[in-house]
């Protein structure tokens, strides 16, 4: 359009005329196209999901490796690859194969000269001080988990008898398989290491494997002020003693290790240890939570590790549950 005489230019179309074919729908407009919507090539012939929907399997945290059933634990510090509060995979220490003479699970103590049992803390008790049932798990000196054990008592006893209480040990493999268990029955008033040579003043467990089969014995022994324990095999035979401190520091004022020696039977050689190790201010002081190492020569018979294993649940019960609860925090 010519701006001087408002004719229109040559080859422009005038303003505000309709354009041929305005208006009118393309060739093709709003027809779907040729394979839209239908599966891609090298699709395996099944439609995409729609928009918006779940995926199958999305969201799900994935089993952690090795562990049986596909069941997350909690992170713990120092676990390669642990988020705090997300789910992280227990280490498993790898089955050995079966040894002919050897109870059956017990084939991972062969192979060792350590344990470390750690109590688990038990969030429940901890804010309603309601005693419950303990639960450990028993790893190798690398963190490996080799078994966990949990307890079986009275309820009532928990509440009333505290750690006095008579209570059965369930010990299984990374199988899920009850491979040891330890039992100490109910004595009013035992614990007193004066008199603790009279059958009904002395504690002991009995530690069998496989469950029915005892393998041995771990019997308080009198003493005048330290602790005295004796290593029984399935014959109530003397193997090893054990040797606790004179003065046993419970709570969260006791920032050391405190070890029960473990001696051979003259007294004269000291072949192992276990240590109730501290386990921290916060947890000492609001949690009946243990840790405890076991230590012992790595060609000892596994059926006197196994016992001494169950050593420690004997001591734990005697000296390291009684501030907790009483209230004593």
């Amino acid at each position: 359009m010519d701006g001087s005489t408002g004719v229109p230019m040559q080859g422009q179309p005038s303003y505000g005329q309709p354009q041929p074919g305005y208006g009118q729908p393309q060739p093709g407009y709003g027809q779907p196209q040729p394979g839209y919507g239908q599966p891609q090539a090298g699709y395996a012939g099944q439609p995409p999901q729609a928009y918006g929907q779940p995926q199958p399997g999305y969201g799900q945290p994935p089993p952690p490796a090795g562990y049986p059933g596909g069941q997350p634990v909690m992170a713990q510090p120092g676990v390669p690859g642990a988020l705090p509060g997300q789910p992280a995979p227990t280490q498993w220490m790898p089955a050995p194969e079966r040894i002919p003479g050897c109870p059956p699970g017990l084939e991972y103590l062969t192979q060792i000269d350590q344990l470390l049992v750690h109590q688990q803390v038990e969030l429940f008790e901890v804010f309603t001080n309601w005693e419950t049932s303990n639960r450990y798990q028993v790893k190798n000196s690398v963190g490996q988990q080799i078994y966990f054990a949990h307890e079986e008592s009275d309820v009532c006893q928990r509440q009333c008898c505290g750690p006095q209480r008579g209570f059965t040990m369930h010990i299984t493999d990374n199988m899920q398989q009850e491979v040891i268990r330890v039992t100490r029955e109910f004595k009013c008033c035992a614990g007193c290491c004066w008199c603790a040579n009279v059958d009904c003043c002395g504690y002991e467990v009995a530690v069998e494997a496989p469950v029915g089969q005892v393998v041995g014995y771990v019997r308080q022994a009198q003493s005048g002020w330290s602790p005295h324990y004796d290593i029984l095999n399935a014959s109530r035979e003397p193997v090893l003693k054990i040797r606790g401190p004179c003065c046993i520091c419970q709570g969260a004022c006791c920032t050391w290790d405190q070890n029960f020696n473990v001696m051979s039977l003259d007294l004269a050689n000291e072949v192992g240890k276990v240590s109730k190790q501290w386990s921290g201010f916060v947890k000492e002081i609001y949690t009946n939570a243990d840790n405890f190492g076991v230590s012992f020569p790595a060609d000892l018979d596994v059926k006197v590790k196994a016992t001494l294993l169950g050593a420690v649940f004997l001591i734990d019960f005697m000296f390291f549950e009684q501030p907790k609860n009483n209230n004593n925090h």
